[in-house]
């Protein structure tokens, strides 16, 4: 029988210049610092982040070893699928990047790898290979 995957990840759809596949909030981010958004969309994108900022907790906060490159250099963020609060304003992210031509995928899984930290509405893991 098929289970119904428990988490959902947003990220880009290549590795970056490490390794890695960078998650939506670093893409737009990196948008951000490259200085590659509008004035609307710059104003758009503080807010969405200050928004998510003060919804749910930041794992490096609460355990800094989560997202050590040295210790995690792969650490992967994924959100709950039942946290619909916050992934009902992943699509505004989407868009975002859809405009700027940065190519990303949607991952959904029960096992994305070996937990790091969890809370309510998201898990930090080390992917399955």
């Amino acid at each position: 029988m098929y289970a119904v995957p428990k988490f959902v990840r947003y990220q880009s759809a290549h590795v970056n210049a490490r390794g890695i596949f960078v998650g939506i909030f670093g893409l737009a981010n990196g948008l951000a610092k490259d200085g590659r958004l509008s004035e609307e969309d710059h104003q758009w994108w503080q807010t969405a982040n200050a928004w998510y900022d003060a919804a749910y907790p930041d794992p490096n906060l609460i355990d800094p070893s989560v997202y050590d490159r040295t210790i995690n250099p792969h650490a992967q963020a994924w959100f709950k699928t039942n946290a619909v609060h916050l992934l009902t304003r992943i699509p505004g992210y989407l868009d975002l990047l859809d405009r700027h031509d940065v190519k990303w995928e949607e991952l959904r899984s029960s096992a994305p790898g070996r937990f790091l930290y969890e809370d309510d509405v998201q898990v930090v893991v080390v992917p399955n290979p």
